[in-house]
């Protein structure tokens, strides 16, 4: 019997990163998971639906009041890194997708550059969790994650939360010098 637990315990620590749906990059490194075909409207039009950017706006709130309370300068949004994160939430919504290299194997850098940001940062990606909270609770839980959020270095931010067309939110948080 002690040997069935030790067995799940091991399993459950090894996949529950991705089971929380968390990833983090910065320059570098990448990974890739395509898994299912979906549409989405939003995806389509690139403009936000009045929940995504509720999403998107307490986001920004939340990683502020982290970085403030530790001694870092809260970040200003940056309509360009909004931009790139929103493609990037965008393509993983429309592919199923979770990972860092999106369209035309594109990584945060390129992607924000493209969007006319000339310095990004880092970048952070989720999917599945259904408030700000909750995605901003995970990043901070996940020690790459954190990293990234509390880099008193960085100074924008651009947070992208599109929905899928079964629903499912995915988030990408892109930060710039």
């Amino acid at each position: 019997m002690r040997n069935v637990l030790r067995r799940f315990a091991l399993a459950a620590a090894l996949i529950a990163p991705a089971a929380l749906g968390l990833a983090t990059m910065t320059a570098g490194s990448a990974q890739a998971a395509p898994v299912k075909t979906v549409t989405s409207a939003t995806a389509k039009t690139g403009a936000a639906t009045a929940g995504e950017t509720v999403l998107q706006t307490e986001i920004n709130r939340l990683i502020n009041v982290e970085r403030t309370s530790r001694g870092c300068a809260a970040l200003k949004t940056d309509a360009k890194l909004t931009t790139a994160a929103r493609g990037h939430s965008a393509w993983m919504a429309q592919t199923g997708a979770f990972s860092h290299t999106g369209r035309g194997n594109s990584n945060f850098v390129a992607r924000s550059k493209a969007a006319g940001y000339t310095t990004p940062s880092a970048e952070n990606i989720a999917w599945g969790y259904r408030t700000a909270k909750q995605v901003v609770d995970g990043w901070m839980k996940s020690p790459g994650h954190r990293t990234n959020i509390l880099n008193c270095k960085s100074t924008t931010v651009g947070v992208g939360a599109v929905f899928s067309a079964n629903g499912t939110p995915y988030y990408t948080q892109d930060f710039g010098y």
